[in-house]
């Protein structure tokens, strides 16, 4: 499974995707549907050293788009700053650890489960999210 995950610290609002790869494409597939919750207010995207990060389209994208995008990188090999990271610890421990999934579509259950629990609850996640806030 291959999911694009995005936070709103303040809020803990969680936005996430399904990819079929990990790469420029998808990523800027991605973006393209977090931008209209954003352009209005600005925003500040934090990302890490993947590829599709680096991109030269993406990085194109980005500044098309720096009237309301700021965007950072994060320092290479930093997972621990990563908040997105603290999510998918969550997704781990309340729904995949330590089970066996017969098929894909019951993993894809599963993770809808998860995501769609901490979108309609994100006092789930807040706690989670306090050291970047």
């Amino acid at each position: 499974m291959k999911i694009l995950g995005a936070i709103e610290l303040w809020t803990a609002r969680f936005h996430y995707g399904q990819a079929p790869v990990f790469n420029a494409s998808t990523y800027l597939g991605f973006l393209h549907r977090l931008a209209p919750h954003y352009r209005r207010r600005g925003a500040i995207l934090i990302q890490d050293n993947a590829s599709y990060h680096k991109d030269s389209e993406v990085w194109s994208w980005f500044k098309s788009n720096r009237h309301w995008l700021e965007v950072h990188q994060l320092p290479p090999y930093s997972p621990e700053l990563n908040p997105a990271e603290r999510l998918w610890q969550y997704t781990r421990k309340t729904g995949t650890h330590d089970r066996y999934f017969v098929s894909q579509g019951e993993l894809v259950a599963t993770l809808t489960r998860v995501f769609g629990e901490m979108q309609s609850y994100p006092e789930l996640i807040r706690p989670r999210l306090l050291p970047f806030c």
